[in-house]
């Protein structure tokens, strides 16, 4: 007879000793991903395990490779067509309600009232990181590349799974912070000093001491869940925020949204109980999916970037090259240009040998590019010419591009000639 529920992305198995084991094993896969099949399963899974009767579960996967690297951002690009496709009136909703599922999922785990441990032999990224999060205790693997990580704001979002929540409750806004803004990882020893593993075993002992775990009849209760927890201090969360945030907008200049959208997260979230906090976060999240932003960086460093490695196997066609030479030739953003253009460039995020460094005017990019945006100035003047120089030499080239060479010459753009990764090159879409 099955043991549960009946899942594809999962697999199941008993143990003689009453634990479950869920074996996280995406078939025609080589990496697991959090798909929305996945996602849909996940949820499915801790509606039953609620009302089962095992003694606890030990979560882990079945690849090689890694144990979960995050989101199919694939799909997530295919949704950010749904959700603008919609009125806008709607959009908050539709965001909201399709990408909570996760969150909601995880917590509905979490609060099955059976002990869960997670045993970590690989790269936990992302979705994959949070979802070991949500577990009540964590086994990590002693080799390098058994690492957590949340590298949602490399790609213009924050963790969306409740990562902006349990993260900085479990190890503090300090060391939450260079995880959730700059994609810093966290392995070995230093996962277990900062409190986000539970233990560092050798390689290949990691299930049998997660089960070890479940045997002791532990309390299934997070942190968070016990009576004795207090949210932290409004006053003091905003303090470390803002100085933080000072420093963030600093370096970005304002022209990406995700690290304010993180930070807005920590600083309204941890003040608040649990389940409120996880909804502020998909409320945040829902608006920032809506910007051309993300979508402009999941293109060109997640697709571009896949894209680009696959093509370069094969040998790169020269026609790459030439396009992405054609469209550098004519932006000519290295320094030298005249001050106000040099500025002008410097102040939209180009980088660049002898680039000067730009101060943070004190404008934070909305629904309009910094360049668009008003005051009107001199330096923005000329570089909305080279910016349509550009784009008339990128829109020459196109017809010779498929769509992956394409994402590809916009990766190598942004990579290679600092192009801002915000605007997320010209060749996929253009400027839009």
């Amino acid at each position: 007879m099955p043991i549960g529920p009946e899942l594809k992305q999962f697999r199941m198995e008993q143990s003689g000793n009453g634990i479950l084991h869920l074996i996280f094993d995406m078939p025609g896969r080589s990496m697991n991903v959090f798909s929305n099949a996945a996602i849909e399963e996940l949820g499915v899974f801790a509606d039953w395990l609620g009302q089962s009767d095992v003694a606890g579960v030990v979560i882990s996967s079945g690849k090689s490779s890694a144990f979960c690297a995050g989101a199919d951002l694939a799909e997530l690009e295919t949704a950010y067509d749904m959700i603008m496709a919609a009125p806008p009136g709607e959009r908050d909703r539709l965001a909201f309600d399709h990408f909570f599922r996760l969150s909601h999922g995880l917590r509905r785990l979490e609060t099955a009232g059976k002990p869960i441990a997670v045993a970590v032999a690989g790269l936990a990224l992302g979705g994959g990181c949070e979802f070991a999060l949500a577990a009540h205790h964590r086994v990590l693997a002693d080799q390098p590349h058994a690492t957590f990580g949340l590298p949602e704001s490399l790609v213009g979002l924050l963790p969306g799974g409740g990562g902006t929540q349990r993260l900085p409750r479990l190890v503090g806004i300090d060391a939450a912070l260079p995880v959730l803004l700059d994609g810093a990882r966290i392995s070995g020893q230093a996962a277990v000093a900062a409190g986000l593993a539970h233990e560092l075993v050798a390689p290949g002992d990691e299930i049998a001491a997660a089960e070890r775990w479940v045997l002791s009849r532990p309390a299934p209760t997070q942190p968070w869940d016990r009576p004795d927890w207090r949210p932290a201090a409004a006053q003091r969360v905003a303090g470390e925020v803002d100085a933080c945030r000072t420093k963030m907008l600093a370096d970005t200049l304002g022209h990406y949204p995700a690290p304010s959208a993180i930070l807005d997260c920590v600083a309204q979230g941890l003040p608040q109980d649990f389940d409120t906090a996880i909804r502020t976060e998909m409320q945040i999240f829902a608006k920032l999916i809506q910007r051309r932003e993300p979508r402009n960086m999941i293109r060109t460093l997640f697709l571009g970037r896949l894209d680009y490695e696959r093509l370069k196997k094969k040998g790169l066609d020269p026609r790459i090259t030439q396009a992405v030479g054609a469209v550098s030739h004519a932006l000519r953003a290295q320094a030298g240009s005249g001050q106000e253009l040099d500025e002008a460039f410097a102040r939209a995020g180009f980088r660049g040998d002898g680039q000067r460094k730009a101060s943070f005017d004190g404008r934070i990019t909305a629904g309009v590019y910094w360049h668009d945006d008003e005051p009107k100035t001199w330096g923005k003047e000329l570089l909305r010419a080279r910016l349509a120089d550009a784009e008339a030499a990128a829109a020459t080239w196109r017809p010779e591009l498929d769509e992956s060479e394409r994402r590809a010459a916009d990766y190598v753009l942004v990579t290679q000639q600092g192009f801002p990764a915000y605007l997320g090159g010209l060749f996929a879409a253009g400027l839009n």
